[in-house]
């Protein structure tokens, strides 16, 4: 499903990642551990096609840096961060659908993967920290992407909320994703 080859990002004179190689076959889940600056971000940006790298990185045979956007359509990211307008969920989700041009009607299963069921009308800025998480992974799931991307995901959450997220990545990796 993803496949790296010598992969090197440069920063000026700064080496970010230095001909990193991996392989990851469809439906397996891996997390990348490193220290602070060990070039976590930098893979999942070079994964999602947004930034330049010498080296080849493939997803599903695709060339990232040839068709960044057309690999973009083919996953679910969840950002370290998360910058939501001043909307509520149902408004964010709808926005974020008709940025995907993924038809609406998937929402309220969407919702209810991410147990969010009944938090349509409340303000984002009103959610929890586990809530919008949720959200977060909710807009992720939108297009029902094969692959998700998880930046970081528990590492605001306290601790039964990352229990909870990590079930639901669980369920995930059950359904056949590649995460």
């Amino acid at each position: 499903m993803i496949q790296a080859q010598q992969i090197t990002k440069r920063y000026g004179k700064f080496k970010a990642l230095d001909n990193v190689s991996f392989t990851i076959s469809a439906g397996k889940s891996i997390a990348l551990w490193g220290a602070n600056g060990a070039g976590k971000t930098t893979v999942i940006r070079c994964l999602l096609g947004v930034h330049p790298f010498d080296g080849m990185l493939t997803i599903d045979g695709i060339d990232v840096q040839k068709a960044g956007k057309r690999i973009r359509k083919l996953i679910g990211y969840v950002p370290q961060e998360i910058a939501f307008f001043d909307m509520s969920v149902a408004e964010t989700l709808q926005f974020y659908a008709q940025l995907k041009k993924v038809n609406t009607d998937v929402i309220p299963s969407v919702l209810e993967t991410v147990k969010l069921v009944g938090q349509d009308d409340k303000l984002v800025e009103a959610l929890s920290g586990g809530m919008k998480q949720r959200l977060a992974l909710a807009i992720a799931l939108l297009a029902d992407p094969n692959i998700l991307l998880l930046e970081e995901p528990t590492a605001s959450l306290d601790a039964h909320a990352k229990q909870d997220f990590i079930k639901m990545i669980k369920h995930f990796h059950t359904s056949v994703k590649t995460i």
